[in-house]
């Protein structure tokens, strides 16, 4: 998101003849499918991300309510923005470009490298709609941090279930309408993967919706951006309280803000630190991979605690079990194996990092592990009565 964010504020102020340095622009290196292999841009950095990631941690240090005010601001031009662009692109659809409907098409599934299912591009990786569905899938990882916060909501049982679902709904609606208007406006080889919104209604002569366009991708990028930078802090946290990470960092608590400064501060450099360096396509897919694999540890998550523990009491209750976890599986397995291959090589490595530091600090420093060295110490000896 912050090294999107930094695209469209470049588009932003070039409508005003304004350019960044080259050099400050984008990320130093690049990967090339036709090559297999990262290529140098001649950049060092790209600066208008760190910027953003510097501003964000800023507001979310202050506070929940300050960031949720910011926050509702930026969505209220975006959705705008959203409906704008649906409704004025309409008038310059071109039911042409969409035939074929699908170029590439509809599937695109591989098995570490080898395409099972569907065309194989330059690079070797999978091409079809559902390898452009897993590649795009980072597009949802909102709705999961939505569940992060059930902490600070009125009616947590309630309203994030709904708040979830009723969002979904609503935004995949959304996702379908502009994917629809904006292949129907430009072809969709012609589509510029940075700025594409802004740079279709340029191709197709309103400079003037480019700038409406740009700023409320801006506004729009910010909005997601800080609901995912406010989601990790309180993953750390919970964590921290589990004992799982160290306390003193991920479950300090700011005295006058209430809100988990020193996780979220490293949030913000991390966050900067990546989308300075590291280009869109490799952040996406370690993403994307990522992202679908926790899922799939929940859904399985949710059957093994139905079996073990099945009278736990459960705030919030997944319907139709065992049917949904199983297709959750399924489906978040599919969409991995339609990622290029070097995604599994990414995962593992992350998955090992994960498992080191569960292994030498998690595992013996958990609540749970605490309590069951205490349940396990022998009972004192009993004092006999005189």
């Amino acid at each position: 998101m912050a090294h999107g964010w930094s695209h469209y504020f470049q588009n932003f102020i070039g409508i005003f003849g304004l350019t960044i340095p080259k050099a400050i622009s984008i990320s130093p290196f690049d990967y090339s499918p036709e090559l297999g292999r990262l290529v140098a841009t001649g950049s060092v950095l790209d600066v208008p991300a760190i910027v953003i990631a510097c501003v964000i941690t800023c507001i979310l240090i202050v506070g929940i309510k300050e960031s949720a005010t910011f926050n509702t601001a930026m969505v209220a031009v975006k959705v705008v923005v959203v409906f704008f662009v649906i409704i004025v692109g309409a008038f310059y659809v071109h039911p042409s470009n969409w035939i074929p409907f699908a170029p590439y098409g509809l599937t695109g599934v591989s098995f570490f490298g080898h395409t099972l299912v569907g065309q194989t591009g330059v690079g070797g990786e999978p091409l079809g709609m559902l390898a452009g569905a897993a590649m795009i899938f980072f597009a949802y990882i909102g709705f999961d941090s939505v569940s992060t916060h059930s902490e600070e909501a009125v009616n947590p049982q309630r309203d994030v279930p709904i708040g979830i679902i009723a969002s979904l709904l609503l935004c995949t609606g959304l996702y379908i309408a502009v994917s629809a208007i904006l292949t129907g406006m430009v072809p969709y080889d012609q589509i510029d993967i940075h700025a594409p919104v802004a740079d279709a209604f340029r191709q197709i002569g309103l400079p003037w919706a480019q700038f409406i366009i740009a700023l409320g991708a801006i506004a729009g990028i910010t909005s997601v951006l800080l609901v995912l930078m406010l989601s990790q802090p309180r993953v750390f946290l919970a964590m921290a309280r589990d004992g799982l990470v160290p306390p003193s960092i991920f479950g300090a608590v700011h005295p006058k803000f209430r809100t988990p400064y020193k996780s979220t501060i490293l949030t913000g450099i991390v966050v900067g630190l990546l989308a300075a360096f590291v280009p869109l396509r490799v952040l996406a897919e370690l993403v994307n991979i990522g992202t679908l694999f926790a899922f799939m540890i929940v859904c399985a998550a949710v059957l093994i605690m139905r079996r073990i523990e099945p009278h736990a009491k459960r705030p919030f209750h997944c319907p139709l079990v065992p049917l949904v976890p199983i297709l959750g599986i399924v489906f978040c397995a599919v969409l991995m194996f339609s990622l290029p291959a070097e995604n599994w090589l990414r995962l593992i490595v992350w998955l090992m990092l994960g498992f080191i530091i569960y292994f030498l600090y998690g595992r013996h420093h958990s609540v749970m592990a605490q309590h069951r060295k205490r349940s396990q110490k022998p009972l004192p000896p009993p004092i006999e009565a005189n």
